[in-house]
């Protein structure tokens, strides 16, 4: 299997998660604390990863959303794209229980992982250059930790490209392309969907048929759920 860059056994030990109180990327403190003061209850902080690290299947996002996952401190759960992937999973075995838009409600995932390529919320939802760079170290953590890993899904151009850099793979390896899957060196998938996002969504770049469509594939490589 392939590893992700800087997870030998001479890299040292490897950290997952950012501390809540991350300080590697200054805009993105800037906007933490300020949200912790306009929004008091949110969780306000890097949003670690749903679902267990035995998974065979890790889906990779772009950020957490200010009022989402910011806001509920679970992957894509309370905005427009969590109403879409969560009802995805479950249909194509990859969830079960009730997906209610908040981290207590039930909802569990059956081999399958979630993570973004930046684990804090950026401004308008756009995280830069250096913001993506500065968190690949723990994405490349959270490939490595996934011993039995063999489909990562990149929702966007930039997660497609953060999971390459975070397995030490040029950006030139793989094209991103909407429902493409690419085996990559060691065996991994990666497999490319446009971003579930209300933008894509309204514009009809990505319908829930096209969406489903990738999952469907996931599935049908992974073997019956």
């Amino acid at each position: 299997m392939l590893r992700a860059k800087g997870s030998g056994a001479d890299a040292g030990p490897r950290r997952v998660m950012p501390g809540n109180d991350c300080p590697l990327c200054p805009r993105l403190v800037d906007f933490r604390q300020g949200n912790r003061k306009t929004f008091p209850s949110f969780h306000n902080g890097p949003v670690p990863s749903f679902g267990p690290a035995a998974a065979r299947l890790l889906i990779v996002g772009l950020a957490p959303g200010l009022k989402g996952a910011n806001q509920t401190g679970r992957p894509f759960t309370g905005d427009y794209a969590g109403a879409l992937l969560y009802p995805t999973l479950l249909r194509y075995g990859f969830a079960h229980g009730p997906y209610g838009a908040h981290a207590d409600d039930g909802l569990a995932l059956t081999d399958c992982r979630i993570t973004n390529a930046v684990r804090c919320v950026p401004p308008a939802n756009k995280p830069v250059g250096k913001e993506i760079a500065s968190c690949r170290k723990f994405l490349a953590a959270e490939i490595a930790s996934m011993p039995r890993l063999e489909i990562v899904v990149a929702l966007g151009v930039v997660a497609h490209g953060a999971v390459l850099a975070a397995l030490g793979l040029r950006q030139s390896h793989v094209k991103f392309g909407h429902g493409a899957q690419h085996v990559l060196p060691g065996g991994v998938m990666l497999a490319d969907s446009y971003h579930c996002s209300r933008y894509n969504t309204n514009t009809g770049r990505l319908t829930e048929a096209m969406f489903h469509a990738v999952f469907e594939g996931v599935r049908a490589r992974l073997g019956a759920a």
